[in-house]
């Protein structure tokens, strides 16, 4: 398996005001937030929309942990569907400090190039203030989709800090 260097940079929005929205996705698409979301429909989403970008953290959890930390009540996941149909979802997390993380956030590939990723950041964001968040962070890494750094700098999340690190690729 070969080794790649990633490219990792941490991106942050600090006002409310500082949200550029994006256009509706259309009358098919909705939003709706899992509550509470069981190990298996998340196992699922996670696997949708990562596999493609070699998110693999979660699957090392144990359902048991996997499960704790869903009912955390600083977590939340939201479901994007299109016609019923999932078309991608994003993780929310409330740090301590007043600080909300998208932990993860994406489309299902066959979504993509939709417009639908905009519209799914700005409900993200939009729910991570509607938290009570200080500031509303996330990052993104050079094995996400090409157009991702894009999308969250579209939206008004500026770069803090990046950072290198040495990736197995199977």
């Amino acid at each position: 398996m070969p080794n790649t260097t990633v490219t990792r940079t941490y991106l942050r929005m600090t006002s409310p005001a500082a949200l550029r929205r994006t256009r509706h996705a259309g009358a098919g698409a909705r939003v709706q937030q899992i509550v509470p979301c069981p190990v298996d429909r998340y196992r699922a989403l996670y696997q949708a929309v990562g596999a493609s970008w070699h998110w693999h953290d979660r699957d090392a959890w144990s359902d048991p942990r996997l499960a704790e930390h869903l009912a955390q009540p600083g977590v939340h996941v939201h479901v994007l569907t299109v016609d019923e149909e999932t078309a991608g979802y994003f993780e929310l997390q409330r740090h301590d400090d007043g600080d909300v993380e998208i932990v993860y956030f994406g489309l299902v590939p066959r979504f993509i190039g939709r417009g639908l990723g905009g519209y799914l950041l700005t409900v993200a964001v939009e729910e991570a203030w509607r938290l009570g968040a200080t500031s509303v962070w996330l990052h993104t890494c050079t094995l996400d989709h090409p157009a991702a750094l894009a999308n969250y700098r579209a939206r008004g999340f500026e770069p803090y800090h990046t950072e290198r690190y040495e990736a197995t690729i199977p």
